[in-house]
């Protein structure tokens, strides 16, 4: 009966041990300015029903007032469960534009421990906003000088 008793002690342990060894881990930050820092030294072990990290970003303008109201990137992320992920993510599809000149923003998920180390969503099309708004301004600075001379 001792030994039984051990054994069944010994099978909970086990258990509890594959579970807690399951556990998914993310990345954590709320509104940060860049994906940096806090973004990327706070790790959260998720809670069993989250299944998948969650990432947002977003261009606009400050919360708060500032003069001149210079936009900038706010970064998110947090632990979700799938059904969480894809409603953020339908939620956010129509103001998911990258357009430098308005307010937008993105979600994304994935799968795995730590898997939203980076902020993997349109930097592609944010670098080419960027570049084409630095060619639009040199093609008026050359439209400027050309009628002025």
């Amino acid at each position: 009966m001792i030994f039984f008793n051990k054994f069944l002690l010994f099978i909970a342990l086990i258990i509890v041990i594959i579970n807690s060894g399951e556990s998914l881990e993310c990345y954590v930050c709320t509104n940060q300015d860049q994906n940096h820092e806090k973004c990327l030294n706070t790790i959260k072990t998720c809670e069993p029903e989250e299944d998948m990290c969650l990432s947002e970003i977003s261009w606009g303008s400050p919360p708060y007032w500032v003069e001149g109201g210079i936009k900038q990137y706010y970064v998110s992320k947090r632990c979700a469960t799938r059904a969480t992920c894809e409603a953020v993510k339908t939620k956010t599809m129509p103001s998911c534009t990258y357009l430098w000149y308005q307010d937008w923003k993105c979600a994304e998920c994935c799968l795995g421990d730590r898997c939203n180390f980076y902020i993997t969503m349109g930097s592609s099309a944010v670098k080419s906003n960027l570049i084409l708004l630095l060619g639009c301004i040199a093609v008026l600075i050359g439209f400027h000088v050309t009628k002025t001379v």
